[in-house]
C-alpha cells in the first residue's frame, strides 16, 4: 500500500494525507512501528496521535489510514485538525474514507474530544464529502501557501 501511496504522491503531487504514514520509512519495519505514533508532544509541535490503518478484511489488503491527533496545538488549529485521512490511490471512490473516519470519530469520543476539527484543500472534493457525510460543518476557509484549505467541525455530543 505504501509504495503504490509513495509513487502516486510522486509521479501526480498527490496529498500525501495522513503524513504520519510516511514519516518514517516504512522498509524497516520494526522501526517504522515504534517511531510510528508520537507519545508526547514536542519541541517541534508534534502533538500526541494515534494512527490507524483501514484493512479491507474481505480482500485482505490495507486500502487507508487516519492519524488522530489527541488535541490541537495553534498550527493544527489553523490547518490539519484532529484527523489526517488518506486512501491509497486504487480503492479510491469506493466509500472506504467515508468509513474511516466514521470508525476514526469513535476514537476521537474515546480519548475525550468532543468536537473534531477536520480541513481538506478545497479542490479536494471527494474528501470533503466525506467529511460532511461524518456530520462535518464548514467553519470557513483559510489561504495556505496559495492554496485554499477548508476546516470542518464534527460535534460528537
Amino acid at each position: 500500500m505504501l509504495t503504490e501511496w509513495k509513487e502516486d504522491i510522486e509521479k501526480n503531487n498527490t496529498n500525501h494525507s495522513p503524513w504520519a504514514i510516511f514519516r518514517n520509512d516504512f522498509h524497516d519495519f520494526d522501526s517504522y512501528l515504534e517511531n510510528l505514533e508520537i507519545k508526547e508532544g514536542n519541541k517541534d509541535g508534534l502533538v500526541p496521535d494515534t494512527t490507524l490503518f483501514c484493512l479491507d478484511k474481505d480482500r485482505n489488503i490495507f486500502v487507508g489510514a487516519v492519524n488522530i491527533r489527541h488535541y490541537l496545538n495553534e498550527y493544527l488549529l489553523q490547518c490539519g485538525g484532529h484527523i489526517g485521512d488518506g486512501i491509497r490511490p486504487s480503492e479510491r471512490r469506493k466509500g472506504y474514507a467515508t468509513a474511516m473516519i466514521g470508525l476514526a470519530l469513535k476514537e476521537c469520543k474515546k480519548l475525550g474530544i468532543d468536537k473534531v476539527l477536520m480541513c481538506c484543500d478545497k479542490e479536494n472534493i471527494g474528501s470533503a464529502k466525506s467529511i460532511q457525510k461524518n456530520g462535518g460543518v464548514l467553519e470557513n476557509e483559510i489561504e495556505k501557501d496559495g492554496t485554499i484549505e477548508q476546516r470542518y467541525w464534527i460535534s460528537l455530543l
